[in-house]
């Protein structure tokens, strides 16, 4: 069986090389963590997110639920580990992140058809490779990526990560337990604010000290992840209508209505650490410390992980790769995860799956399985491929409006969007039952 190199152990790089592995590959996984370390990282555990709720939304009428449900069926590792770890959010598929990041590892580790390298790459290894290293990949390896695309220049975006919290910490009796929207069970702690305190919150936010971030401008930021400081310049009551927004938040013991409320969500499974939701930010972290004190229920927080922003960098994939994330000029190179434009680690992980997939496919012989359009994995894929050729190309969480539509107007969207799902779900199980999936 043809050997094959991954770089990268992210979603898309651990993804890949177990896909790989399980299909009699004998995989080298490059990974230059612990030795070398990123912004985002501070374990040397495969696959680290970067909150409990990375994975989002879990329903079939989201779409990233829709992508979730087509790994699941399709044998990933990413969601094998989450559905082990997952920890109460609602309708979100929330995780313990070290146990999530820990059973990969150990399944990577552990697989006998993968051996892992820790090292830094300055060039590709020899033979055929997924490239995963990311959107914070290495000085020591942009120039090989460099090299082939010389008429483009690398493009970026701006991202950033919310605090952590101690849950002892919170003061309870400014704060309680309920559902995020009335959606699900109680598992958010919802800090409320009023008018006063509120006003005065986002006045001291839009004007506190942003820490330095080389070539850091607002309009730099991805938009699905945009630091709390940024929405608080764009009006005093952005904030009301987007993180903090109060609506079907009413303390149970009072059923009193609030001006505004910030949610808190469960970061591991015994519950001792706590997100704040929608609190990205780049703040310095003394401002981060005296602007979210004046929460009242956060006065005297502990701070576990500050907030943090990085610099995210992908190719012009439409210019570079196909539908199998395959590099046009060189085909026994392919990319997979955020490098590609793609965002979101589901998203990651869905882009390392069809890499790894198609790769196998051609190691062997055998047609690559194209994924339609009518499927949320196919049209992430075709995204990259096809999207923007013009230059402006972005980084792109899958939606429904790039899944093809069904044909017949229907009103209701929730209704629409679980239509397309189990249209979505019919074909991957077809594909499955078709393709002698797992060999």
């Amino acid at each position: 069986m043809a050997a094959v190199s991954v770089v990268g152990a992210g979603l898309a790089g651990s993804e890949a090389a177990w896909q790989l592995a399980q299909r009699g590959h004998e995989v080298t996984l490059y990974e230059m963590k612990p030795a070398r370390m990123t912004p985002a990282h501070t374990s040397p555990l495969f696959s680290e997110l970067v909150c409990s709720n990375s994975l989002r939304g879990d329903d079939l009428s989201n779409a990233v639920g829709l992508l979730k449900e087509e790994l699941r069926r399709l044998g990933s590792l990413m969601m094998m580990s989450a559905e082990r770890h997952r920890v109460p959010a609602g309708g979100a598929l929330a995780v313990d992140r070290v146990a999530f990041a820990q059973t990969i590892t150990d399944a990577i580790r552990s697989h006998p058809n993968i051996t892992v390298v820790e090292r830094e790459l300055t060039e590709f290894p020899k033979g055929p490779c997924i490239v995963a290293t990311g959107p914070l990949t290495s000085d020591g390896l942009i120039p090989a990526i460099a090299e082939l695309c010389p008429e483009e220049d690398f493009l970026h975006f701006y991202d950033a990560a919310a605090p952590l919290i101690a849950f002892d910490s919170i003061d309870m009796t400014k704060a309680w337990f309920g559902s995020r929207y009335n959606k699900g069970t109680a598992d958010y702690i919802n800090c409320p604010m009023d008018k006063d305190e509120y006003q005065a919150f986002v006045a001291e936010l839009a004007k506190a000290e942003q820490a330095a971030v080389h070539g850091f401008e607002d309009g730099g930021v991805f938009e699905g992840c945009m630091p709390v400081e940024v929405m608080a310049r764009r009006g005093e009551d952005t904030l009301r209508y987007g993180p903090l927004k109060p609506v079907g938040l009413r303390n149970p013991e009072t059923n009193e209505a609030y001006y505004a409320v910030v949610q808190l969500r469960r970061d591991n499974d015994d519950g001792s650490v706590y997100n704040l939701v929608g609190f990205q930010t780049h703040l310095t972290f003394p401002e981060q410390r005296r602007v979210f004190g004046m929460i009242p229920a956060l006065k005297n927080a502990e701070y576990l992980r500050y907030g943090k922003m990085h610099r995210n960098t992908f190719l012009n994939s439409p210019r570079m790769l196909d539908r199998y994330y395959r590099l046009r000029s060189d085909e026994r190179l392919c990319f997979a995860g955020q490098m590609t434009g793609v965002e979101g680690y589901v998203e990651s992980c869905a882009s390392g799956m069809l890499a790894a997939l198609e790769l196998s496919r051609r190691l062997k012989g055998r047609e690559p399985i194209d994924f339609p359009r009518q499927t949320a994995i196919g049209a992430l894929a075709l995204y990259i491929e096809n999207g923007a050729v013009t230059g402006d190309f972005q980084p792109m969480n899958v939606n429904f409006g790039i899944i093809e539509p069904l044909g017949e107007r229907i009103r209701n969207k929730r209704e629409k969007n679980t239509r397309i799902a189990e249209r979505s779900l019919a074909v991957i199980d077809e594909i499955v039952k078709r393709e002698d999936f797992a060999v």
